[in-house]
């Protein structure tokens, strides 16, 4: 270590302020950084700070954080201490543990290595990782106001001005490049987490889950063929969209995922899906669960020529063949609310599993009265109108056409029929059909399951089909906790990369989410990590008696609540941190 002037110039005349300054070795060559800043020292000053550095080199590089430094005991003004630059700690902090259990660090510095960049892209991939778990936003906020706010800066080591003026020149847009950087991992990622959080967590990935959701874009995105219009789970059908493919292993642990266009259909991605995870990881044991929006009698023959086991949902036109069973009363209970009943198909090569949910019935019979009440105000209006003033027969049915199609819940309960008057007049006439009622009844919260996995209980069956609801709930975490939608960027290259650091930053989620459960925390990590998010990093400044001012950059003391958290994670939090800059 060695002391280093820093000339300003003040009302005319130039100042020079000292600073302690570490060097030391990198595989890019010689760095160097500013442990402290010491104000205005004279030259008995500065071979005091100068011979204090040289006792306690050492021990400063041993060490990022400075929780077993030795007592150093100083005479300090009381009437001019003061606490300066306040940032968020422990969200980042937390996030770098888990990037660390991960082995995500190491492995970013396996596959993209170091070249003769001023800043690494491995630690610009890990800082859009973490900004993205803590406080999600588009590159240029994590640029100008996050990565400042936060303690990134000491915890990655990349100072805060070396990534403000990224955004700001044309050729040096780095945080994007780092985007760039990361996507051609991507496979080999996926594979390392998964392999990862197996060994962590004894994860066997016996059931697999697949589902499909859909994020818009703002903007036309012109140049980009994914960006298509399609049918949105957003509700933005104004909007241009990409569709993401997830599988996800029991408890909603991530396995990987692949992107298609916006106008693709569930059912036509399941072949490409299977085909790409059994080249990634192999066949053998694996049970694949999909919802009735990728069901096809394609991809069932696909699914089982290829001696592969499922279970799937059916579309609940094929209820109707199992009506007479809906009637029989060897229902079996499996949980208070819920009735199972195993049908074995004709052959014996498939078995069907009918389920019945007492919450289901009252929320479709809701549905039903709700859209029943519907049609009949509107009905009721047309027939009025059609009285009323002169209309076009084609126009009315156009309009009883648009007010079938919003309730389609109970359309089919009502039969219509549009015809002329006299004058000019419209008649519409329109009577219920009570058989059609009569099917709703005893088929509300009724469906039906299909596999050929024999030796299974129908119980068996229900409960690896129900685990779908992680697929769905790995899709509302990105949504809303990782801010997934929309996408800002219009190039595809940087669409997929954004897509990438959003499954990275939910692999950290889950993985905490693990921890909570292990430490009997609970299964849900949102409450655990922002408590832990409130911890913060502030400077302690201290001017001594000998004038020398002492910068210390201290954590903030953890309540008992967070204390608590800790110990149950057992996870240490520093006292101290490295100080980068002022």
């Amino acid at each position: 270590m060695f002391i280093r002037p820093c000339y300003r110039r003040k009302s005319g005349k130039r100042h020079a302020y000292w600073a302690l300054v570490e060097s030391y070795r990198t595989e890019r060559g010689p760095r160097q950084r500013v442990v402290a800043y010491v104000g205005q020292l004279d030259r008995r000053g500065r071979l005091g700070v100068q011979w204090a550095a040289q006792e306690w080199e050492t021990r400063w590089r041993q060490a990022q954080f400075l929780d077993d430094a030795a007592p150093e005991w100083v005479e300090v003004d009381a009437r001019r201490v003061r606490t300066e630059n306040s940032r968020d700690f422990g969200g980042p902090w937390l996030g770098l543990e888990l990037v660390r259990e991960l082995g995500l660090d190491a492995f970013l510095e396996r596959a993209i290595g170091a070249g003769r960049e001023d800043v690494p892209w491995p630690q610009m991939g890990l800082a859009l990782v973490l900004a993205r778990l803590c406080a999600p936003s588009s590159e240029l906020q994590i640029a100008e106001h996050f990565y400042r706010q936060s303690a990134l800066e000491d915890l990655l080591g990349i100072p805060a001005e070396k990534v403000m003026v990224l955004v700001r020149t044309i050729n040096d847009d780095r945080l994007y490049r780092a985007l760039d950087a990361l996507l051609p991992h991507k496979e080999a990622l996926e594979k390392h987490l998964a392999e990862r959080l197996g060994t962590l967590f004894r994860l066997e990935y016996d059931l697999l889950l697949y589902d499909v959701t859909s994020t818009h874009f703002e903007g036309e995105a012109a140049g980009n063929p994914l960006a298509q219009r399609g049918y949105s789970r957003d509700h933005r059908s104004d909007c241009k969209q990409v569709c993401i493919a997830l599988v996800v292993a029991r408890g909603g642990m991530p396995l990987g995922y692949e992107v298609f266009a916006g106008n693709r259909t569930d059912v036509t991605t399941l072949p490409e899906i299977v085909a790409t995870m059994e080249r990634r990881y192999g066949q053998a044991g694996r049970i694949w669960v999909v919802d009735r929006g990728m069901v096809s009698e394609a991809n069932r023959g696909f699914l089982a020529a290829g001696g592969r086991r499922y279970i799937m949902g059916t579309p609940r036109a094929m209820l109707k063949a199992y009506e007479a069973r809906l009637l029989d009363k060897d229902w079996h209970e499996i949980r208070e609310g819920l009735e199972v009943k195993r049908c074995p198909a004709p052959g014996g090569e498939e078995t069907f599993v009918l389920c019945r949910s007492r919450d289901r019935r009252e929320k479709e019979k809701a549905m039903h009265a709700r859209f029943e009440a519907r049609l009949e105000a509107g009905l009721t209006r047309l027939t009025a109108d059609g009285a009323r003033r002169r209309r076009a027969v084609s126009a009315v049915e156009r309009q009883v056409g648009r007010l079938l199609e919003r309730n389609q819940r109970a359309a089919g309960l009502f039969r219509v029929r549009v015809q002329p008057g006299a004058d000019g007049h419209v008649q519409v006439q329109w009577e219920k059909d009570e058989r059609w009622r009569a099917w709703a009844e005893l088929s509300e919260g009724c469906y039906l399951l299909r596999s050929n996995v024999a030796d299974w209980s129908a119980e068996d069956l229900w409960q690896a089909y129900i685990q779908l609801t992680d697929a769905e709930a790995a899709f509302r975490i990105q949504k809303s906790d990782l801010q997934i939608r929309p996408i800002w960027h219009q190039k595809e290259e940087r669409v997929r990369a954004h897509i990438l650091v959003c499954f990275l930053a939910y692999v950290l989620w889950k993985t905490l989410g693990q921890l909570c459960r292990r430490a009997g925390l609970g299964e849900e990590p949102r409450r655990v990590f922002a408590e832990l998010a409130k911890i913060r990093t502030v400077d302690v400044v201290l001017p001594t008696r000998t004038g020398v001012t002492i910068r210390k950059r201290c954590v903030t003391r953890p309540t008992d609540h967070q204390a608590i958290l800790l110990q149950r994670l057992g996870l240490h939090l520093p006292s101290h941190t490295r100080l980068t800059k002022m």
